[in-house]
């Protein structure tokens, strides 16, 4: 079983925002700090704002943040917005041809295993997987700028 990349890149930005309380991340921020393509990485922000998870602010000091503290983002939640299907085989999909779709005893087995990864992620939010802006910036030695005055404050982590 495996999550799409834009699933991944999308956990990756909310712990980014998560790791810095206070201060909005600009796209253009996420994609250095990834090694990503920012052009991608704004669909995934996009995708992520559209689900409410995260805010954006346009122009000077813009960027995004959390829309809601850490502990209210369940990773099941984000993981069934950023993911198109669970299609993992042919019969889950609806152009399926398999010839023995009906007889097959497969498909149960795999919607268990979905159900069952869901389940785990559905016991952990954004708060569980968060990383101090510290351990970023020594990974990836840097150092942390520090936060942006904004209008108003975000959600704390």
């Amino acid at each position: 079983m495996r999550l799409t990349t834009f699933s991944d890149y999308a956990i990756r930005v909310l712990i980014l925002a998560a790791s810095t309380p206070g201060r909005n991340v600009t796209v253009e921020d996420a994609a250095r700090l990834y090694g990503i393509s920012a052009a991608h990485l704004k669909k995934v922000v996009r995708a992520l704002t559209r689900a409410k998870f995260l805010e954006g602010t346009r122009g000077r000091g813009g960027g995004f943040r959390l829309a809601r503290p850490p502990e209210d983002i369940g990773l099941g939640d984000v993981i069934r917005q950023t993911e198109p299907d669970f299609a993992l085989v042919e019969c889950f999909r609806p152009d399926n041809a398999c010839r023995i779709t009906g007889i097959c005893q497969l498909p149960p087995i795999l919607r268990e295993s979905i159900d069952a990864m869901l389940e785990v992620l559905d016991r952990h939010t954004l708060a569980d997987i968060v990383i101090g802006p510290d351990q970023v910036a020594a990974r990836l030695g840097i150092s942390v700028p520090p936060p942006r005055q904004t209008d108003r404050p975000g959600p704390q982590a």
